[in-house]
């Protein structure tokens, strides 16, 4: 009892979550004064760092980092003009598609938001979408950043669950797919509703213009996809060649790309990068005390007491989740309850690993444009200067179609699994 408070205390006075997560376990070893875990504590964790699949991490920041200095992300947006046309909601399409092309190499979705935010809100205040809806949008296609493969969360999965990265990156094709899909959909309807209006219409030359020049920034997603669809390497490989081409691209094509911008970028990557793998080793020296506690043990049994059926389970933890999505960040809400939750998954209910980290990263993606935390709701207002409440209204619809993805994945495994 007196863990679990430290832990509760410790959390909501907001001390930063690595330090709540290890200070958790240092706390344990010292009230109960075991000595032979005390002298185990910083093996393990350094051990949380020890599995080859989190060098994506980086790799995969990197990359985005060096798109964005380079130009590719402008020109994928100005790829994603040309292929649309003239069409009424253009741009509103326009913002959900370079959404999907960006989520195939930043693979974070708040990362995404702020990129996007800063490119997509202002075009489209511009071409007289209202500057609210104009960043609902934006904010809602950053959750494909998410999905998408690769996706920093399937990683960070991928190394708690002891799955290989590639089957995770695997699994959520189809369902970031659909819902990409989805908010296209969406967009078209509420474009009927709120008369967006048309987009720019290109002539023929500056269509082909758009998509020649665009060529090699398209060459950055389709190799990363292509690498990791194909088999052709590991998700590390996939990023080690992604980064090798925006380099080529943005210093000999573009030639955007220069020392001192690489310089700045590369700073980024290492605080970000930081951030992220600190806290995957707090919380395998979290994960390794509540296991020695038998905690997981303990749930599995509430649990089993209130699910009989796998998809009871699932609809349990997708609730749970969103609750804890709209007052923890995703990634240390993932890193807190997977340990605990993923060995009842595939131990009780047998369910596969793979559809489970779907289910749970799509799920606390939700977080992400939920009050009282939601990052990304955040990050898009500060940029677009949208109040968060107006910004969470104007989200709400593709919140909707997210939450029913979710409901349907735990109904129907098959969009997940049929890759297995």
């Amino acid at each position: 009892m007196a863990i679990f408070a430290f832990f509760i205390s410790t959390l909501f006075i907001g001390i930063p979550i690595f330090i709540v997560l290890a200070g958790t376990a240092m706390f344990y070893l010292l009230i109960t004064g075991n000595m032979d875990l005390f002298l185990s504590y910083i093996p393990q964790l350094h051990s949380g760092l020890s599995h080859f699949g989190l060098l994506a991490i980086p790799l995969f920041i990197l990359v985005g980092e060096v798109m964005n200095e380079a130009g590719i992300t402008r020109r994928l947006i100005n790829v994603s003009k040309a292929v649309i046309g003239s069409v009424r909601s253009g741009l509103a399409f326009v913002n959900v598609i370079a959404n999907g092309l960006m989520a195939a190499i930043i693979g974070s979705a708040v990362a995404q938001t702020a990129v996007m935010s800063r490119v997509m809100v202002p075009e489209m205040e511009r071409n007289g979408y209202n500057r609210s809806i104009a960043t609902a949008i934006t904010c809602a296609g950053g959750m494909l950043g998410a999905i998408i493969p690769p996706s920093m969360p399937f990683i960070i999965f991928a190394v708690l669950s002891q799955v290989p990265v590639s089957d995770m990156f695997l699994a959520g094709v189809v369902p970031g797919l659909i819902l990409a899909t989805l908010f296209l959909i969406l967009t078209g309807v509420l474009g009927l509703i709120h008369d967006f209006p048309f987009s720019e219409k290109l002539d023929r030359d500056k269509v082909v213009q758009a998509l020649v020049v665009g060529i090699p920034s398209l060459s950055v997603p389709v190799c990363i996809v292509a690498t990791i669809l194909m088999g052709w390497g590991s998700p590390v490989d996939a990023a080690a060649i992604g980064i090798a081409l925006s380099l080529l691209i943005g210093f000999f094509v573009h030639k955007e790309l220069n020392v001192q911008k690489l310089s700045i970028v590369l700073e980024r990557t290492a605080r970000n990068s930081s951030m992220v793998l600190i806290l995957v080793a707090s919380a395998s020296v979290f994960g390794w005390v509540i296991t020695y506690q038998n905690i997981p043990q303990a749930i599995a049994n509430i649990v089993s007491g209130l699910a009989s059926s796998p998809v009871t389970f699932l609809l349990i933890v997708a609730l749970f989740l969103m609750l804890i999505g709209t007052v923890l960040d995703g990634v240390a809400a993932m890193i807190i309850v997977v340990p605990v939750l993923q060995p009842i998954a595939s131990g009780i209910y047998d369910i596969p690993s793979v559809q489970f980290g779907v289910i749970v990263v799509l799920t606390l993606v939700l977080g992400l444009i939920t009050p009282p935390v939601g990052a990304s709701l955040y990050v898009a207002s500060g940029i677009a200067g949208v109040p968060p409440w107006r910004l969470f209204i104007a989200i709400m619809p593709y919140l909707f179609l997210a939450t029913l993805l979710v409901v349907s994945l735990c109904f129907f495994p098959g969009i997940i699994n049929f890759w297995f």
